[in-house]
């Protein structure tokens, strides 16, 4: 599974995030040509290179006609569900959104639906999230960690004034996130920036026993003299061969309607749980139970044990650290009748590689071509098999 580190020891912004994603490796030409295939009218994108501090960086710039309108949560929805991206692309910008707005809606006591969008429902800021979660997407990146984020100082002009930085929307999207004082003069970290690692992070900090891979460098727009203003992703393994320390949290109930369970079930995986499962068991006095039980790292340990206490009906529960070896693993995408569909692949000790289409992906095509599932996925694999 690969794994990518926000590190924003300069602060975060939408452009730099997807200047660190072409540095990284996504292709110029994948991004124009997804950009294109938004139908947005006037609309370009040019990415390069820049220097900041020293440092080599990705940049990427949109060109865009002029703009006055502002929109309000659900004109940005509207762009998005209009997007030929997949579901988890649409469900994830529509979800960064949604943050904004919530926190929008709070800090002007109003509601989600009558938020106004300003800076944030531009185009450029709507092309930020689509194209950065498109291109996490692209380049396979399905966990993601963060280190304390830099915020700036001073204050930044926004449509009601000038306010202290962080501006009050990224200090309430930032809320239970550790930061940085640098010291640093002006907005470092924008709301946009600070969705999009909230929306992908879900508060998850480094691991321990986490192994750095390469880097990528995104440029901020500015380039002051006392630092280098661009923002850093690792990608990352967690545990080197294996996933290293994890953690089993268990708790035993016997007064919850199973009805219940499959909803407690997504609420710890949601809560960042690698797996989450449920066994029928006998506790005392012959009263039939049920064993919650998942598997999680440590830095989603919290939000897993509050999940679990939130979505069940149990007053206590255990955990405890177990070593977690797992087979070496790559993940490709397989075009069929004109369908991405994503495999993953493990490879055994005397060279053996298992493949398995992922299931969603199966059922998605499946349905487009009038199929039943199973065989979308042998199709699938003999490509695999004898590509």
């Amino acid at each position: 599974m690969k794994a990518l580190i926000f590190d924003p020891f300069a602060g975060i912004a939408g452009d730099m995030i997807l200047g660190a994603l072409v540095d990284l490796g996504l292709e110029p030409e994948w991004l124009s040509a997804f950009v294109a295939g938004l139908g947005l009218e006037g609309v370009g994108v040019e990415t390069g290179r820049a220097d900041r501090r020293g440092i080599r960086c990705g940049t990427v710039r949109f060109e865009l006609p002029r703009q006055h309108e502002h929109r309000h949560l659900r004109h940005v929805v509207e762009i998005i569900e209009r997007a030929p991206v997949s579901d988890a692309v649409r469900a994830r910008s529509s979800d960064v959104f949604r943050r904004i707005a919530e926190a929008e809606a709070a800090i002007h006591g109003t509601t989600v639906e009558k938020v106004h969008f300003h800076e944030v429902g531009a185009l450029d800021s709507i092309l930020d999230v689509l194209c950065g979660m498109a291109g996490m997407e692209r380049l396979g990146y399905e966990t993601f960690y963060y280190r304390p984020i830099a915020i700036g100082t001073g204050t930044v002009a926004i449509k009601h004034g000038r306010y202290p930085v962080p501006a009050p929307a990224t200090a309430r999207l930032l809320e239970g996130y550790a930061v940085r004082e640098t010291g640093f003069e002006g907005e470092c970290t924008t709301p946009t920036g600070a969705a999009l690692l909230t929306a992908l992070t879900e508060g998850k900090r480094v691991p321990a026993d986490v192994l750095l891979g390469r880097a990528g460098y995104g440029a901020g727009t500015r380039d002051p003299e006392d630092r280098p203003n661009c923002l850093r992703l690792i990608e990352c393994r967690v545990g080197g061969s294996g996933d290293g320390a994890m953690v089993v949290v268990q708790a035993d109930v016997d007064d919850m309607s199973a009805e219940y369970v499959p909803a407690a079930q997504q609420a710890l995986l949601e809560a960042g749980a690698r797996d989450a499962t449920v066994l029928r068991i006998d506790m005392k006095k012959g009263r039939p139970g049920l064993r919650f039980e998942a598997l999680t790292d440590e830095a989603s340990l919290p939000a897993v044990i509050e999940a679990l206490y939130r979505s069940t009906s149990t007053i206590g529960l255990r955990h405890w650290r177990v070593e977690r070896p797992v087979l070496e693993r790559n993940e490709t995408v397989i075009e069929w009748r004109g369908h991405r569909i994503g495999v993953k692949q493990v490879r055994l000790s005397d060279g053996t590689v298992r493949s398995k289409p992922e299931y969603d992906d199966v059922v998605r095509a499946a349905r487009a071509e009038g199929m039943p599932p199973l065989e979308v996925r042998a199709a699938v694999e003999r490509i695999v098999r004898d590509p």
